[in-house]
């Protein structure tokens, strides 16, 4: 498998984390320079993404608003797909590619996920556009070998997004005798909080479909093996049969024998629902889940915590959302058009105010700090100073045939949550095309 920039993980940033950027492609004519021009040509621009609802389709459409103003020759054709977290668009895309009718543009989440269209020779490096907006001078260099692949880069990301967050709603905590302010210090402590909530007759927690399984999994595994354990278990260091996992499965084993099982098909928001209306006390989701506290009028720290998973402080686990150039895409001008956007200060700011993820780039000033809420503060500090980890669920860590794998094995085990040796047997099937 060819290496991911750092996908296994990074130390911690040397830069604070602030705003935005540029895209583009190695083949046809350009945009306009980073400043936001109209750009060669025009006609329509077919952008693929799985923002379909909520806080991400307002992200989406934010980004449309910046565009239409940036590149007026162009229109932009939304070709979003609903569902399952992106699985539902990534299968209709791998269709499409491979019928050779590729949109001009598609998200996909920045590292491993990029695997399988670059070993196809599915997308096209854009590394170029990198030099003429200047990106590399506006993108922290750690996130820059991150997304860096055998010395190309194949995506431009529109955020950076954490997912080993907790979501607490602080009067569910209260009822239970349980301190918001006071995160638990580990796994175990986490647990025990979980089943004075349950005593106090209230949801400990919520977990959605596969994907927000896995995800929860991933943080377990954080917690339980730290940042250089867990980052071994993408280059052989550690083993995915080995009893450090075993401890983790069975910790995520005992969270999974609290949650909801109600639940256990919905998507990320209705399992994060009961959270905001104070029927359950936690959740554990990246931190667009921000966006829907503030739909439903939720303050931070004043109606609900968020806090990095027990055991994970000190961690950053990373995804992106990027967007690529596809071989063969037809308004290759259009396509740049729209990396340009989402990777300009403008489109960035417009973008991660709404979806509650942070920039990607390092160079925004203090008044365009300034827009971000509290939590999207604390989390570029994070960012700057934490150690970054990358997300398996969203495709950081490991290429999509191994999440998606991961995904069905999670899916299996929620419905009867007792086989951990059967678990683990199937997770470290699932990693092998990573030690090939």
């Amino acid at each position: 498998m060819k290496r991911i920039g750092a996908v296994a993980g990074l130390a911690a940033l040397s830069l604070v984390l602030a705003a935005c950027g540029g895209g583009g492609s190695s083949n046809g004519s350009t945009t306009g320079g980073s400043g936001g021009g109209s750009g060669e040509g025009g006609g329509d621009v077919s952008v693929v993404s799985w923002w379909e609802a909520g806080s991400e389709k307002k992200g989406l459409e934010a980004l449309e608003g910046v565009f239409k103003k940036e590149h007026p020759n162009f229109t932009f054709k939304n070709a979003a797909v609903a569902g399952g977290g992106g699985s539902q668009a990534k299968q209709k895309l791998a269709a499409d590619l491979a019928a050779k009718n590729p949109p001009d543009t598609f998200q996909a989440h920045a590292g491993a996920e990029l695997t399988d269209y670059i070993d196809a020779m599915q997308i096209e490096d854009v590394s170029n556009l990198y030099d003429e907006f200047k990106l590399k001078d506006a993108f922290p260099q750690t996130l820059i070998d991150r997304l860096t692949v055998d010395g190309k880069i194949y995506s431009v990301p529109s955020n950076v997004h954490r997912a080993n967050v907790v979501w607490a709603n602080n009067a569910v905590l209260k009822e239970a005798g349980l301190d918001p302010e006071k995160a638990p210090a580990d796994l175990d402590a986490w647990i025990a909080d979980m089943e004075k909530v349950k005593a106090a007759g209230k949801t400990p927690i919520t977990v959605g479909m596969a994907w927000t399984q896995l995800q929860l999994l991933e943080v377990v595994l954080m917690a339980d093996l730290g940042a250089e354990g867990y980052n071994g278990l993408f280059d052989g260091k550690t083993a995915w049969d080995g009893p450090e996992v075993t401890k983790a499965i069975e910790h995520y084993a005992k969270i999974m024998e609290l949650a909801d099982k109600s639940y256990l098909n919905e998507d990320w928001e209705p399992a994060m629902n009961p959270v905001i209306s104070g029927n359950a006390a936690y959740n554990v989701m990246g931190d667009w889940a921000v966006a829907a506290f503030d739909a439903a009028g939720k303050k931070y720290k004043e109606d609900y915590v968020a806090f990095p998973v027990p055991g994970t402080d000190g961690m950053f686990d990373f995804l992106a959302d990027s967007f690529t150039l596809p071989v063969g895409a037809k308004n290759v001008d259009g396509a740049k058009a729209w990396l340009q956007t989402i990777s300009g200060k403008e489109g960035q700011i417009a973008f991660n105010t709404v979806k509650g993820s942070i920039p990607a780039r390092s160079d925004l000033s203090e008044e365009e700090l300034g827009k971000f809420g509290e939590y999207q503060q604390d989390a570029m500090k994070s960012f700057a100073e934490d150690t970054i980890v990358s997300s398996i669920a969203h495709g950081a860590a490991a290429p999509v045939a191994v999440s998606n794998a991961m995904n069905d094995a999670c899916a299996k085990f929620a419905q009867g949550g007792s086989d951990v040796a059967g678990f683990q047997a199937e997770l470290a099937k699932a990693a092998e095309p990573m030690s090939k």
